[in-house]
């Protein structure tokens, strides 16, 4: 049977205070919303329909690209935002999830059992139900004497015996899609909140017939929503821990899991060690038997094996294997490390390319340059790529070495085998096997520093 999938995600998130609406708020690097959708995606939905509303400028971008988008022109209730998906599914006739945009921790796992309990029974729908020590704000589901859901209470219209059920509404459902855009019809807002409620589908339903079952998670915390930013802190952490787990029973080490942050879609081989205050961020990849941290961040950044990176920051940077980086490194964009090539403390890359075996040891920054194999590049050397309108490369051959505190005027070539002396400005070309210096010649002038002591102190 098909399935298809609703995302609600118009809310504004007041709780937020925040000029970002609410499911673009971002837990471990991804949005809220993404982390549903993305979820509904890896259960095997493909059609999915996302609902928009405030700030839809800002949410739109987050899911067009695999999503269709529905506007909510007014915020109506749960059940006006699954009506204004009506035309889109006209001619729709399958298993219809509906997710909450607000809710990261929504596994495939659980999806899946929701469209497999709705098709199994040929029920109208499936609401997904979690048990709670303190159910305050949760709508109360209410059981008949069969076990089946007779209706769902909202906690300011519920009874004090209503109030005192446990068993709470999640917010995610699968609905029998012909039976529940039927019932939409039905719903009116004679609520306290003055809302069209998407739960007053459930008792519509089992008033026609149609069976209306739950499905219990056994993981409260799955259907935690975000609606204040300690939430989002709980939720980070619930996913925090998720994701590590999984890291480390795939063999990977870490000392302190809980001062670890991987995004979820990063990937990391075996029996490499991540170090504490680690930040492994977009869909950054590490090889096998690296070492990463302490202190580190990773932002899309592909790492080869066995490399050690200390104390480093790299965004969109490739490191092929057995490179050593830092501690205090920061590559930037486009930088691309080669085998066995070391970047030490304190040095900036830039659009750059370090060859096999060479080194940019210390206190040192490479931008718009090219470096051949087996270069040394000596302390507080720097490319001077930028002049003051345009950037310009530098080129560097095998087998060069170039002197501490070196500038390279860009554009400029040193050959292969060159040798740079330390102190020099090299402004123009140097041939291969040449030693170029750019310098100014010392100068002596005996007795002067004392003579200008003897004025002083007269």
């Amino acid at each position: 049977m098909k399935s298809a999938a609703i995302v609600l995600a118009a809310g504004a998130g007041t709780r937020m205070k925040s000029t970002k609406p609410k499911v673009a708020h971002e837990v471990l690097g991804k949005p809220l919303v993404r982390w549903v959708v993305d979820a509904a995606n890896k259960a095997g939905i493909k059609r999915v329909v996302t609902v928009v509303g405030h700030e839809s400028d800002q949410v739109i971008p987050l899911v067009e690209d695999d999503c269709e988008v529905v506007e909510q022109p007014q915020r109506r209730g749960t059940a006006d935002a699954v009506n204004v998906c009506r035309d889109a599914f006209a001619d729709f006739d399958g298993s219809l999830v509906v997710l909450s945009g607000d809710c990261p921790l929504i596994t495939s796992k659980t999806i899946r059992a929701l469209v497999q309990m709705r098709e199994e029974n040929d029920a109208a729908v499936v609401v997904l139900t979690m048990k709670l020590d303190n159910p305050f704000g949760y709508g109360r589901i209410i059981r008949d004497v069969n076990g089946q859901v007779e209706r769902i209470v909202e906690q300011k219209d519920a009874t004090p015996e209503e109030a005192a059920v446990n068993e709470c509404n999640s917010g995610f459902y699968c609905f029998d899609a012909k039976a529940l855009f039927d019932a939409l019809g039905k719903v009116d807002n004679h609520n306290a909140q003055g809302e069209f409620y998407l739960t007053d589908v459930l008792a519509i339903c089992r008033e026609e017939g149609r069976a209306v079952l739950a499905l219990t998670t056994e993981d409260p915390a799955e259907c935690l929503g975000v609606n204040s930013r300690m939430q989002l802190a709980e939720a980070t952490k619930q996913l925090q821990k998720r994701i590590n787990a999984a890291h480390m029973a795939a063999g990977v080490t870490m000392t302190d899991p809980d001062l670890v942050w991987i995004s979820p879609d990063v990937n990391i081989g075996q029996d490499t060690e991540i170090l504490p205050m680690t930040f492994l961020m977009g869909g950054s990849f590490i090889g096998e038997g690296c070492v990463i941290g302490p202190n580190t961040r990773l932002t899309d950044t592909i790492v080869g094996n066995n490399c050690v990176l200390d104390e480093t920051v790299a965004i969109e940077a490739e490191l092929e294997d057995g490179v050593h980086c830092g501690p205090r490194a920061y590559l930037r964009p486009d930088t691309y490390l080669c085998e066995n090539a070391k970047v030490g403390t304190h040095v900036e890359l830039k659009k750059s390319r370090v060859g096999k075996n060479s080194k940019v040891p210390h206190l040192s920054y490479i931008g718009d340059a090219t470096i051949g194999e087996d270069v040394n590049i000596g302390a507080a050397s720097i490319t001077c790529n930028y002049d003051g309108y345009h950037k310009h490369q530098t080129i560097i051959g095998d087998d060069v070495f170039v002197g501490s505190d070196t500038m390279m005027v860009a554009p400029v070539k040193i050959g292969n085998r060159a040798i740079i002396g330390a102190g020099s400005v090299i402004t123009e070309d140097v041939s291969a096997g040449a030693l170029g210096l750019g310098r100014a010649r010392q100068t002596e002038i005996p007795d002067w520093a004392d003579k200008r002591r003897s004025e002083h102190n007269r």
